[in-house]
């Protein structure tokens, strides 16, 4: 399949939505159907993204600023080392988190979520689809209870409500909020269909 522009696919939602694995799904389907497909995640493997991971162990282990300044210089390397390439060789890219997960974690956190989007927005390549999987708190939480690796930092109830309330807020015609409590199967054909259909109107 050959495309008239490089496409961006974003995946986004709390923890325990199931957004990677949509995100993994969708690139094994689109890759079947001979679309060149490239996937990327955020925070990225970057010393910003490491930092990052690493801090997420613990609570309160970065401010609410600290937390902005890791996240926008660890995309700002992955748009200039991954994203604007793959965008210029005229790839799909599918990514597993994106601004919209900064506006609305370090939103949460007292930022406000429209100076957190400014700023991103200075250097960050426009995403064409936003595939938001919806799910409250409490079970997102439950799918997660037994991760090795306990993101203390962003894994709290309470805390996460607040992010669930920024990611709902987020409108327009490129995002598409789905219930992340459908069966697996069921929310992959959805975004199947709709990412296909997106596609079509880019084909060569």
């Amino acid at each position: 399949m050959v495309m008239k522009k490089g496409i961006l696919i974003v995946f986004e939602g709390i923890d325990g939505s199931g957004k990677s694995v949509q995100a993994k799904l969708l690139q094994e389907r689109l890759s079947e159907k001979g679309f060149d497909v490239v996937s990327f995640q955020e925070p990225s493997d970057s010393q910003w993204g490491r930092e990052i991971k690493k801090k997420a162990l613990h609570p309160d282990s970065l401010s609410p600023e600290e937390e902005l300044d890791l996240f926008v210089k660890d995309r700002r390397e992955n748009v200039e080392k991954n994203l604007k390439p793959a965008l210029q060789e005229k790839k799909v890219i599918i990514l597993d988190r994106y601004y919209f997960s900064t506006v609305s974690y370090q939103g949460a956190r007292g930022i406000d979520p429209e100076r957190i989007r400014k700023i991103n927005e200075k250097f960050a390549p426009k995403a064409d689809l936003v595939f938001i999987l919806d799910i409250d708190a409490w079970s997102g939480l439950d799918r997660i209870k037994n991760r090795k690796n306990k993101e203390r930092l962003f894994e709290r109830e309470d805390y996460l409500a607040k992010v669930n309330q920024i990611f709902r807020s987020l409108k327009g015609k490129n995002f598409i909020h789905l219930d992340a409590l459908e069966t697996e199967e069921e929310i992959s054909q959805k975004i199947e269909k709709i990412a296909l259909d997106f596609l079509r109107n880019y084909l060569v």
